[in-house]
């Protein structure tokens, strides 16, 4: 009998699963007592801002995980470049994820899906050049696109960030549990991938993805921004209240649920990875490399 935190079995045979690959687009850096608890005074962390690339064994097509940061990020709204401003970030972008792609021979218009974790600014790049691509968003973020800038000239989102007609808003709440977490969606229904519902925690429509890397039981679990450190995953940092910026997360104790569940995930399977969007040991270990990143694919556990 399946217990309430098994992941699917694999097929015994024509098992469809996903070659996940790094794009990198940009990053950004930060005052590091604004995302863990135990940063020394004035100690800053420079974060990668990873997407991913995902394509599906069987089907071929291809997905993408988020957009990172957009090449032109002097254009975003008036109110987030303001925000970037007050909070010091320090931005840079060499190449976004569209010239990530390019380096396995992939156009903007190659892409089927791309699914946003979320809608800050690191994220969702520049969505212009998909034309050909359907986007998937977390129902919860629909009011802030759509009551966006300029429409709410003080906004930090942009309402023409989605395309009308090519948007497909996920609503978690008839998703099934799947492992430890409340809500997911068999995206092809072939168990290869899986839409999680991140909950409110971090902000409204957070969603994770949660694929299958091979035939026989590899997963990786991709969290966005449930946390932006990993030691917020392993228990050697808590979530911070800053003094000036407050909280990281929308929702402070739904954001800590939600890493509780990504803990125990990765502590029952084994064969699990778990990356974040701004994950530096990661990055790190690979940078000089590319070992992961497109075209090369992150190997399976």
């Amino acid at each position: 009998m399946q217990h309430a935190i098994d992941l699917p079995a694999h097929k015994p045979s024509g098992q469809a699963y996903c070659l996940v690959s790094a794009l990198e687009a940009g990053s950004c850096e930060l005052p590091l007592d604004y995302i863990i608890d135990t940063a020394k005074a004035g100690e800053r962390v420079k974060l990668p801002c990873l997407a991913f690339l995902l394509r599906n064994t069987q089907n071929n097509d291809t997905f993408v995980f988020d957009l990172g940061i957009r090449k032109d990020y002097q254009n975003l709204t008036p109110g987030y470049l303001e925000r970037i401003r007050q909070m010091s970030f320090g931005i840079s972008v060499p190449e976004d994820a569209a010239d990530a792609l390019a380096k396995g021979g992939l156009k903007p218009t190659d892409i089927k899906h791309i699914c946003y974790s979320h809608i800050h600014f690191d994220h969702v790049g520049d969505s212009a050049p998909y034309t050909a691509t359907t986007f998937l968003a977390g129902a919860g973020a629909r009011p802030l696109i759509e009551g966006g800038y300029p429409g709410d000239p003080s906004s930090l989102f942009d309402s023409t960030l989605l395309p009308a007609g090519r948007t497909r808003w996920l609503d978690p709440t008839d998703w099934p549990p799947l492992g430890p977490f409340p809500h997911a969606l068999d995206f092809y229904g072939d168990g290869s991938l899986y839409i999680v519902d991140a909950g409110p925690g971090h902000v409204p429509g957070h969603v994770n993805v949660l694929a299958r890397t091979s035939a026989d039981g590899g997963w990786v679990y991709l969290a966005g921004d449930a946390a932006h450190d990993h030691r917020l995953l392993t228990g050697e940092a808590g979530i911070p209240q800053h003094d000036v910026w407050g909280c990281a997360h929308r929702d402070k104790e739904q954001a800590a649920l939600h890493m509780g569940r990504i803990r125990r995930l990765a502590e029952t399977y084994p064969r699990v990875r778990v990356l974040l969007a701004h994950d530096v040991p990661w990055y790190e270990l690979n940078k000089e490399s590319r070992r992961g990143f497109w075209p090369e694919t992150i190997d399976s556990l």
